[in-house]
């Protein structure tokens, strides 16, 4: 059975580990636990704590629409500094962001904390953005699952259109009860028809994907295809150009600068949907840098931005570890607006792939639950999480 954590717990939890992770930039004691005493427990998600992304994440339409549902947010999690692009290990109240599997290494960003927090088992959820990756990239590094929403889904701050909303949760199925509680009109998907008819590029065409990484997440996507989950579509893989110039002139604020590469990306990505419903493909080209950066000339983003620029769900399923210890992200990405069916994707595919091991720096144990919320039943709960 689904161990149900309350408020008083992960208050807990974040202060017993996360001087060492540095995950929070603030945690709500009091006001979560006032909250959580005073939460009507038939709500559905009556006192489920979660963590918000970053000092304005409380207000973004994610968090309004989880606490109309009794969620009660604990705290804003660790984002990197302005003026620092590279940075993307984020900055909590007591130093800078960690990966909880390996110290010396970044958890990714933007959505830094987010990550740590919910890998390393102090919430069972917690809100994201991605402008770039920045909900797939520190999931794919901290062994939890991201996911990214069709762009223009729900409400978001970005006027370049780039970002969208997203979420941190330890599994999959996790997240499909995020969707239904944010998403309006939301409708249940049929079972998934098991072999799913999908296409791997460890590259999209023009990225330079480390052996280390496209070896772990090839041998993720073998194993989906014995367990019978996907089928390989034998067409030809989609090559895309390069997003990078496009991406950087609609950030820039000068869109008609990359619309030549846009225009011709989405013609390409319209032929591939059309006629398969499943992208796979490494979430990053490189293992998790340092915390003093990538270095010259990389780009973890290289496989996560194209579909910013496009608009298509993606989402960051864990793969494996390379043999240094390093987290690896298998991503899937769907046609835009097939969210719902995406995360139906995940759920398949990651039964058939082994849970990721504990970090060394968490709260999980081999033993214990892989999912705090009653993913299966989409009713309300039995009794609140507080």
């Amino acid at each position: 059975m689904t161990a149900w954590w309350s408020v008083g717990e992960a208050l807990g939890r974040i202060d017993r580990l996360d001087p060492q992770l540095c995950a929070f930039i603030e945690v709500w004691h009091a006001r979560a636990s006032a909250l959580a005493r005073s939460v009507d427990g038939q709500l559905p998600l009556a006192g489920l704590p979660f963590a918000v992304k970053g000092p304005t994440g409380i207000r973004s339409y994610p968090a309004r629409r989880l606490i109309a549902a009794g969620a009660v947010p604990v705290g804003s999690t660790a984002v990197p500094g302005p003026g620092t692009y590279w940075q993307t290990w984020g900055r909590g109240a007591r130093g800078r962001t960690v990966n909880p599997y390996r110290a010396d290494r970044t958890p990714g960003g933007s959505s830094a904390g987010s990550a740590v927090a919910v890998a390393a088992g102090l919430v069972p959820l917690a809100t994201g953005s991605d402008g770039a990756g920045s909900v797939r990239i520190p999931a794919a590094w901290c062994g939890v699952f991201g996911l990214k929403t069709t762009n223009g889904l729900l409400p978001s701050p970005d006027r370049t259109g780039l970002a969208s909303a997203g979420v941190l949760t330890r599994r999959a199925a996790d997240a499909r009860r995020y969707l239904r509680w944010v998403l309006a009109g939301y409708e249940e998907p049929p079972p998934v028809a098991a072999p799913v008819a999908a296409t791997y590029t460890p590259d999209l065409g023009f990225a330079r994907t480390d052996p280390a990484v496209e070896a772990v997440v090839r041998g993720a996507v073998d194993r989906l295809v014995a367990a019978g989950v996907v089928r390989l579509d034998p067409a030809p893989e989609p090559s895309l150009l390069d997003p990078c110039e496009a991406w950087l002139a609609i950030r820039g604020g000068d869109p008609a600068a990359g619309e030549g590469v846009r225009a011709e990306n989405d013609r390409r990505l319209d032929a591939y949907f059309a006629r398969t419903p499943l992208l796979l493909t490494p979430v990053t080209p490189n293992r998790p840098h340092g915390h003093d950066g990538p270095g010259r000339d990389v780009y973890s983003t290289a496989l996560t931005w194209a579909f910013n620029v496009s608009g298509h769900p993606a989402a960051s399923l864990p793969a494996g570890f390379t043999a240094d210890g390093c987290p690896v992200g298998l991503q899937l990405v769907a046609e835009r607006g097939a969210d719902v069916s995406l995360v139906a994707y995940a759920r398949a595919a990651e039964a058939a792939l082994p849970l990721p091991r504990p970090a060394p720096h968490s709260l999980w144990t081999a033993g214990g639950p892989d999912s705090f919320v009653l993913a299966d039943d989409l009713g309300p709960p039995r009794r609140p999480y507080c």
